[in-house]
């Protein structure tokens, strides 16, 4: 209960008052969606939409929820489970070797051009939901990056109007079986979906709420022990360009989720190599997107 509770923290500090914050809370499979108020209450948001989904994601909900008084929808305890933020998207697509750190730690040239692959939607879960390591798993491996969700539908997005299909942002955790991804004869995919392996949250932080998107800091421990730190200053393909780039490829449609990268401190770049065992404790953090705290099982 006390390492659930500290992740009230990050719902806590005054910098954070000013941001719109949506998430949902309840047990696996019947979560309500809900939103932070300026006291860092849980309100409940379930008589506006009937969850955060593909279906209900858009910029006219922003707009409708900014006209809503917060202090007259009911208060859901803050102790309860958090859930992913988003429910059902229909992608999940990541952006590898995407900071330029990162990069140089594992002796790889940068790319010229961003480096796509597919996270199933099966791996989504909650943002302290325990971590499972696959059967036969000898190389699970941890990734802090900064994610956003698609708006509406779009193709062959401009980079100068890419802005406008950005929902929110959010924390993601890539975590990464390198023996799969790298060792079992195919793409990136096979190490990048077991279930659990896509925790995201604790909340969608609304598109224009960001305080300085290429000046976040981000972190990431194993144990107590500092493994990743970066900021956002250091990626190589920007947000509104890996979007665009994106969308030259396939549909991009409302929920989807794109992340964008880690910055150094992986496992696979340790010398010697270390990865994640039964028992272990993560946290992972970004500037204005909260933390995530995990066990792995």
């Amino acid at each position: 209960d006390t390492w659930f509770s500290s992740m009230k923290e990050g719902f806590d500090s005054p910098r954070d008052r000013h941001i719109m914050k949506l998430l949902r809370v309840g047990d696996f499979g019947s979560e309500i969606p809900a939103i932070l108020d300026a006291e860092g209450h849980y309100r409940d948001i379930s008589t506006v939409i009937p969850d955060l989904n593909p279906s209900t994601i858009s910029n006219d909900l922003i707009n409708d929820l900014k006209k809503i008084n917060l202090e007259k929808l009911p208060k859901i305890d803050n102790k309860k489970r958090i859930g992913p933020c988003i429910s059902n998207p229909g992608k999940f697509i990541g952006v590898g070797l995407n900071y330029s750190d990162h990069a140089a730690e594992l002796n790889l040239n940068l790319p010229k051009e961003p480096v796509l692959f597919s996270k199933a939607t099966s791996c989504i879960c909650g943002p302290n939901d325990n971590i499972i390591l696959p059967p036969n798993s000898v190389k699970t491996d941890w990734e802090v990056e900064i994610g956003f969700v698609i708006s509406k539908k779009g193709k062959n997005i401009s980079v100068k109007d890419a802005n406008n299909y950005i929902f929110g942002y959010l924390l993601v955790c890539d975590v990464s079986e390198r023996d799969f991804q790298n060792n079992r004869s195919g793409q990136w995919l096979k190490g990048k979906s077991a279930d659990t392996f896509g925790p995201i949250g604790p909340y969608l932080v609304t598109n224009d709420d960001i305080s300085d998107l290429y000046n976040l800091k981000m972190s990431l421990d194993v144990n107590g022990v500092r493994m990743q730190t970066g900021n956002t200053s250091t990626m190589i393909h920007k947000i509104n360009y890996c979007l665009s780039y994106i969308s030259e490829f396939m549909t991009l449609l409302p929920g989807d989720i794109i992340t964008t990268g880690t910055p150094p401190g992986v496992g696979l770049g340790k010398n010697p190599p270390t990865f994640l065992k039964k028992n272990d404790k993560f946290e992972l953090s970004i500037d204005d997107l909260g933390s995530q705290k995990h066990l792995v099982i």
